[in-house]
């Protein structure tokens, strides 16, 4: 039974923070999990969770990135769509500026989903169970929810401060690929339809975006009140239409990285618009007005007016269609025209410390009567932070090169057919032949290998199928694998730095198609088998072993294919994903059938608190961790002190995945049925069954065998 020690917290906060779900049943929500970023998507348009999967037990990641890091860099998002009718100014929020985030009926969260609504899941990798043939990429999350409700669908909860609906219904569609040159932001495309009677003059869309950065294993979430929300800094990329944060003076060292929110396009009767388009031209109209404006405000601020928190709908409106990067000040802060007449530079006031929501909006689309359509989309791009040496609160253009290559990677995969990115689809762009652009169309290395991974006595054993030869590219329409790489990460990555497993895998081997005048020529000679093994029903080609391991550390393996790209197309060699095929493998005794020639031990033994192995977190006694070795495949471990008294009783099973200790759960794969052990070995951490830490000295254990009754005994000291 897994063991969590943080009951009364969840218990204290949830009196503060009641179950969403629970009081609404109009309310959905999932978290992203074919990327390296781990974002909550809900059913009515809101992004982030405020933290809440924190405090409820449940553990969903709010906008982590990378997945399994702990660097959280969202409290939460949300759109925003207002227009002029009858010459009224109206604002329809998803989210907006809330200490605890969304509740049913807050103000604010405007938008709802119909009783029994759920987020649609579906998938175009063949082997998902979402598999859909319509899906746009390896997990998409559709949604439909509109601002036309007063009160929460099934509730009697009003909205409150919403009695002026535009009466606009939006389907939302995110999208998030594991390849890994995608696999750092999330897409959501939005289609927005005027159900309402009146036609909305001077539409504006907006993403909103109360951005934090802080690694929650380091600083756990709301620590310390507002000194944990008021470290990041902010700024705007004009050419990029990217608004981004960062960590400014938090958590320095264990959070380098950014999060960013792009406009990627949009499209109304009028045709595409952008701001670095001139496509009404070919109506005959021009586009002069259409752009984008940033603005950010800052929580609670009364002392400048230009970063008061926008508490009206004309307020709001006037957010949406003038921004800080409008102002005089935005580039040249000597401008007579600044505020007051003061030199004020807001690119670096935003750029220091604080806690602000920021707003990307975009328009004016062309007027919408009733029945017309709008399409927006927006990336959710993250990236880490290159380091040139100087500290974060520099945010110099070297600091932001990922965050810029990863912003032109969403950008590119928005694109699709466009490849010109002119709005228009020219000569030779119409891939599937369809005579109009068709957005979302990446080139894609071959499918990842289906790979099998076994831990064994200091070694580790890695099968794989063929399954990666016969992919086809989507754009060169080429079978054009090339071979496959192995990849293991070094000793501790786990414990002594932030894991990325996108960094911390190192290749360790290579292997590819011998005499085709590619790559190395290598061949597979050395790991193909001579017979293929089928295992647990599916057959394997391949296998490579990694030997003189240290057992009950830690490993990440990953086997990824790769092809030869086609420079005819500028494309070059691409590589299936690792982060989609990692298994986190403990090497170790297998199943022990001999226990009185090969007894069961506990190492290390003596066990010293603070050993490098326990690795660093806010949890530091409960994430301790004492191996049981050659242990029988079915068994119960019972520890005592050196006088005899009861402290524990482990029950133990060939299956053991490590779900039954915090180590694992801090440090280890966020599905613990990923986790591959031998099958001879137990973790324990050192924590008695009331769950009262222990002190040093010697303690005794027993392993009962369940097949066979054979009881042994041993010994292990522990020293603080």
């Amino acid at each position: 039974m897994a063991k969590y020690y943080f009951y009364l917290a969840i218990l204290l906060f949830g009196i503060l923070s009641p179950n969403v779900k629970a009081q609404n049943e109009s309310f959905d929500e999932q978290v992203t999990s074919a990327s390296n970023v781990r974002i909550t998507i809900t059913n009515v348009g809101t992004y982030g969770n405020a933290f809440r999967g924190y405090r409820d037990g449940s553990s969903d990641q709010s906008g982590e990135y990378p997945a399994g890091s702990g660097i959280e860099h969202l409290f939460e998002s949300g759109i925003w769509f207002g227009g002029e009718v009858s010459g009224q100014q109206i604002i329809s929020t998803s989210a907006y500026d809330a200490p605890q985030g969304y509740a049913p009926g807050r103000a604010g969260f405007e938008f709802t989903a119909e009783t029994g609504s759920k987020l649609t899941n579906v998938s175009s990798l063949f082997e998902s169970p979402a598999y859909n043939p319509k899906a746009i990429s390896h997990e998409d999350f559709i949604a439909e929810f509109s601002d036309k409700n007063v009160q929460v669908p099934g509730t009697a909860i009003p909205i409150q401060n919403h009695i002026n609906p535009l009466n606009v219904r939006v389907i939302q569609e995110s999208y998030n690929w594991n390849y890994s040159f995608s696999d750092f932001f999330v897409i959501v495309n939005y289609t927005i339809i005027n159900d309402g009677s009146a036609t909305i003059n001077n539409p504006y869309f907006a993403l909103w975006a109360n951005t934090v950065v802080r690694n929650i294993n380091v600083t756990p979430t709301g620590t310390g009140g507002a000194a944990f929300y008021n470290k990041g800094g902010n700024g705007f990329m004009d050419s990029l239409n990217l608004a981004y944060c960062y960590d400014n003076s938090g958590d320095i060292g264990f959070t380098e990285s950014y999060a960013g929110q792009k406009f990627l396009g949009g499209e109304d009767k009028l045709g595409f618009r952008h701001p670095s388009i001139d496509t009404l031209s070919n109506t005959g109209q021009f586009n002069d007005d259409f752009k984008s404006h940033y603005s950010a405000w800052e929580f609670n601020n009364t002392s400048n007016a230009l970063y008061f928190l926008p508490s009206t709908d004309q307020q709001r409106y006037s957010k949406m269609t003038s921004g800080l990067n409008d102002e005089p000040c935005w580039l040249t802060p000597s401008d007579p025209l600044c505020v007051n007449g003061i030199d004020t530079d807001i690119q670096a006031e935003i750029n220091g410390a604080g806690n602000r929501s920021d707003l990307l909006s975009v328009g004016p689309f062309a007027d919408m009567a009733p029945g017309d359509t709008i399409k927006v989309a927006y990336g959710f791009v993250y990236a880490k932070k290159n380091s040139d040496g100087n500290p974060n609160s520099d945010n110099n253009k070297i600091q932001r090169k990922n965050l810029i290559e990863n912003a032109e990677w969403a950008q590119t995969a928005y694109n699709g057919e466009d490849s010109n990115f002119n709005g228009k689809l020219d000569e030779g762009e119409d891939l599937d032949q369809d005579g109009k652009i068709t957005r979302y169309i990446l080139p894609t290395p071959p499918d990842i290998p289906k790979t099998k991974v076994f831990a064994d006595t200091n070694k580790i054993d890695v099968y794989w199928g063929n399954n990666s030869e016969s992919s086809i590219d989507p754009i060169t329409q080429e079978q054009d694998f090339e071979g496959y790489r192995i990849y293991m990460t070094k000793l501790g990555f786990d414990v002594t730095t932030v894991p990325n497993l996108s960094e911390d895998l190192v290749k360790i081997a290579e292997f590819d198609i011998k005499g085709n005048g590619y790559f190395k020529e290598i061949g597979f000679k050395s790991v193909k088998l001579a017979t293929p093994e089928v295992i647990e029903g599916d057959t394997f080609f391949y296998k490579y072993s990694v030997k003189n391991l240290l057992n009950g550390w830690q490993y990440a393996i990953s086997v990824s294919a790769f092809d030869r790209g086609n420079p005819e197309s500028n494309l070059e060699p691409l590589e299936s994903t690792l982060l989609s095929n990692n298994f986190r493998v403990f090497p170790g005794t297998i199943a022990n059938t001999e226990t009185d020639k090969n007894p069961p031990f506990a190492y290390p033994s003596p066990y010293y608190a603070g050993a490098a192995w326990e690795g660093i977190s806010n949890f530091q006694e409960e994430s301790r961790k004492l191996m049981f070795a050659n242990l029988p495949a079915n068994c119960i471990i019972r520890v005592f002190t050196a006088a005899g008294d009861f402290i524990d009783e482990i029950y133990h099973d060939s299956e053991y995945n490590g779900d039954d200790t915090r180590w694992f759960s801090t440090f280890g794969s966020e599905n613990a049925e990923e986790n591959i052990f031998s099958g001879g070995e137990h973790a324990w951490d050192l924590l008695s069954s009331d769950t009262q830490i222990i002190a040093r000295g010697i303690y005794l254990f027993s392993v009962e065998d369940l097949e066979t009754g054979k009881i042994t005994k041993g010994k292990f000291v522990v020293i603080k």
